[in-house]
């Protein structure tokens, strides 16, 4: 099952297009229809588009780097922000070393865990700012270069796409661009994927999540994370083959069957905090000089059931 799927591009030039159309109709609308259709449209476009972009991460839609690289590109244009070939680098970096604070650029801040805290309403704040979040981990993450040809091309790339669309469509058109960004991996139920995949919202040792629910067909089925991860060279289309044929192993895994069901929980749910992650402090059983920090350590043990 391990390859490619060209296909993922010609999806992916459907869906610019469709959120370049959906920019074009709210442009001369009301503000309140700019938002429903960013909402309603927007997200679920701007949320394949990132598996896209993840997809083109593992060069799982072309064989060779480059022409992986220009879809990702392709797929970032109507996300407002640069954001594709940094999510490229830093994504295998998780996979190599999921759970590591200083090489996980998946996992929190302590700063941002102790912040938002156990409040609904600051994890409310914490999804629907979550792109800015998720903008400021890279930095943690030394071992890789935040600057090189490629991320500054996307850089100029999107500011030019960005830039053409103001004048061509006007600010409405931007701003849809820019609320389809923030809704699709924020507050909505699209934005619990990032709480499905590691959090700990389950009893027991288990820390990577799948989700099987009707959204999978919206969202290229990254649901299937535990088979992704266990299979990371295997493409989209062919990850639910993944558990048909080991129906044995995935079968008796904790996962989850709704995503909005998942987010209402998230958010009234005080044990469940930015801290349910698993940490590790070793590097492939080398030990890390940074331990965890004793306040995180003992909220992370008072979370334990």
């Amino acid at each position: 099952m391990i390859g490619r799927n060209p296909v993922t591009f010609w999806w992916t030039v459907g869906i610019v297009a469709l959120q370049i159309t959906a920019a074009w109709f709210v442009a001369q609308q009301r503000w309140w229809v700019v938002f429903v259709v960013a909402y309603t449209v927007g997200a679920f476009c701007d949320h394949a588009l990132f598996v896209v972009i993840h997809e083109t991460a593992h060069r799982l839609v072309f064989k060779r780097k480059v022409p992986n690289i220009l879809t990702a590109l392709l797929a970032n244009l109507p996300q407002f922000f640069p954001g594709a070939l940094s999510f490229s680098k830093y994504h295998l970096k998780h996979h190599a070393f999921q759970g590591v604070y200083e090489l996980d650029g998946d996992l929190p801040f302590r700063w941002e865990a102790r912040l938002i805290g156990r409040s609904a309403l600051g994890k409310a704040l914490w999804l629907l700012l979550f792109p800015i979040f998720q903008a400021l981990r890279p930095w943690r993450v030394k071992e890789v270069s935040l600057w090189d040809r490629w991320t500054v091309a996307n850089v100029l790339l999107q500011a030019a796409f960005d830039a053409a669309v103001w004048v061509v469509l006007g600010p409405r058109a931007l701003a849809y661009f820019a609320l389809s960004l923030f809704f699709s991996i924020g507050l909505h139920p699209l934005g619990a994927r990032w709480i499905q995949r590691h959090y700990l919202t389950e009893d027991g040792e288990q820390e990577t999540f799948s989700y099987y629910g009707p959204l999978n067909r919206l969202a290229f089925n990254v649901g299937y994370h535990n088979e992704h991860h266990d299979f990371p060279s295997v493409p989209w289309n062919r990850l639910p083959a993944i558990r048909a044929a080991a129906p044995e192993v995935y079968a008796n895994l904790a996962a989850h069957q709704s995503w909005g069901r998942l987010l209402v929980r998230f958010l009234f749910d005080r044990n469940i905090t930015l801290f349910s992650r698993i940490v590790r402090n070793d590097r492939n059983h080398v030990a890390l000089d940074d331990a965890v920090k004793p306040d995180e350590e003992a909220l992370r043990s008072a979370l334990q059931p």
